[in-house]
């Protein structure tokens, strides 16, 4: 829609530059029948009407008005997730992966299956732990014997303190073992002899989407091997550069503007919730700031644009209608006075490239060049197209 518009506005300046020239032009040729060698050359950048061209543009002089404009501070940098929305898996004891239908894109939820991972040491810890538990339950009544023994005078100290070292060396196993299956996703409690299995499964521990898949059905995969990556876009964050110079401008609370550089045309919101402590060696400092609002659209690793509001100042500004744009830059017209030219008066002006900032009701904030700021009453502030089109077609326009 944004770029619609451009064009539109583009054409329609287009349209009216061609139609002052026209107008402009045969407002010369009825007033004054001049050859090209009669023709005045002008000055570079410097073009003239006469009076009943002046009028017909509508043009009228101003100067440069104090207006209280917001600062924006134009950041970039990347959308990134919470380290809590972005979970890595790994298969805790390693093995084969028996199977797995997922792919890079998958929508999981939290306890979803991700892949079934087989191994036989799987089945030598569940073995383990049920000899284990066995022992120990057979550790705990002698234990409680001998100390009822002990207690009543009936049992030797030596005999007593046997059972409870093997009490508790035993117990301590089977707590370690209980552990260990926990990790691989066996419930300890719900284990018995006839249940005893060779795979277990992956699960998602979180809702999200898989960004990361790195294995297929038959390999083998290590404790250090990361099998999934699953990420939550729930929760965005942006992670923005900004200069050093410009630490003081932005603080926590304050809200961002921002478009992803694959689609300038959608803008979203942001609020920052975290400014550095830290200057890297570029002399950059991070700023955070979590998404606000409807995120469906944007994906972590998108690159954006940034704009932070960060005060208004105090600043010299024009009417926006007063600036010019041709071949990428900026200008305004300056008015050098009257002049006879035969039995004409003539206007002059002179065009002057100038640096545009922030725009705000209906004024943009201007530098000029140094020699240009003592300009009061002399500026053009309606009627520049016009004179635009009277440059351009100097040839034609000079009367």
């Amino acid at each position: 829609m944004k770029k619609l518009l451009k064009s539109t506005i583009m054409k329609n300046k287009i349209i009216v530059l061609a139609l002052f020239g026209f107008i402009f032009a045969l407002g010369c040729g009825s007033n004054n029948q001049k050859t090209e060698e009669e023709h005045e050359v002008l000055p570079e950048n410097t073009c003239e009407m006469n009076d009943d061209q002046y009028k017909l543009a509508g043009i009228e002089l101003g100067s440069l008005e104090q207006k209280n404009i917001g600062s924006i501070l134009k950041l970039s940098g990347i959308i990134n997730v919470p380290p809590q929305n972005l979970v890595t898996i790994s298969a805790t004891m390693g093995g084969y992966i028996k199977s797995t239908s997922l792919l890079q894109g998958s929508p999981v939820k939290k306890g979803q299956v991700l892949a079934v991972i087989e191994n036989p040491e799987f089945i030598e810890l569940q073995q383990n732990y049920l000899e284990y538990k066995s022992q120990f339950e057979y550790s705990q009544t002698e234990y409680l014997r001998q100390k009822e023994l002990y207690e009543g005078n009936a049992g030797s100290a030596k005999t007593y303190q046997l059972a409870l070292s093997e009490y508790k060396t035993l117990k301590a196993k089977v707590n370690a073992y209980e552990q260990k299956l926990a990790l691989i996703g066996i419930i300890a409690g719900q284990l018995k002899e006839e249940n005893i299995v060779s795979v277990v499964n992956l699960t998602s521990p979180i809702n999200g989407y898989v960004k990361t898949v790195n294995v297929n059905t038959g390999k083998y995969v290590t404790a250090t091997d990361v099998v999934f990556e699953i990420i939550n876009n729930d929760k965005l964050t942006l992670e923005l550069t900004m200069f050093e110079k410009d630490l003081e401008k932005v603080q926590e609370g304050q809200q961002i503007i921002f478009t992803t550089t694959n689609n300038s045309d959608i803008s979203y919101k942001a609020t920052v919730y975290r400014v550095g402590k830290a200057i890297n060696e570029d002399k950059t400092v991070k700023v955070y700031a979590t998404v606000e609002g409807d995120s469906k659209n944007l994906i972590s690793g998108m690159y954006v644009s940034a704009k932070v509001e960060t005060g208004e100042a105090l600043v010299d500004a024009l009417p926006s209608d007063a600036i010019v744009s041709f071949d990428d830059k900026d200008y305004i017209f300056i008015s050098k006075g009257k002049r006879k030219e035969d039995d004409k008066t003539v206007n002059d002006f002179l065009m002057v490239e100038i640096t545009k900032g922030n725009t705000s009701g209906g004024f943009t904030q201007v530098t000029l060049p140094s020699k240009y700021t003592n300009v009061n009453k002399t500026i053009v502030i309606k009627g520049a197209y016009p004179l635009l089109a009277a440059l351009k077609n100097a040839g034609e326009m000079s009367c």
